[in-house]
């Protein structure tokens, strides 16, 4: 299982993470990146979250193992 989570104090707002990630990550009103409900935790880590991590400019896609 891994958890996938984005740290609002890092992110500026690039959307890289929804570039690579769509299906993974949304945007608040101010632009700020957020992993929805329902997507925080899940037991398959697919490629295109992998890269939402790997090219995020400030670090703020997490993924850790639950």
């Amino acid at each position: 299982m891994y958890r996938i989570s984005v740290d609002s104090s890092r992110c500026q707002g690039h959307a890289r993470c929804m570039a690579f990630a769509p299906e993974a990550f949304d945007f608040d009103d101010e632009g700020y990146a957020f992993v929805p409900d329902g997507m925080a935790e899940t037991a398959e880590l697919s490629e295109s979250i992998r890269r939402a991590e790997a090219n995020c400019p400030e670090r703020a896609v997490k993924i850790e193992e639950a």
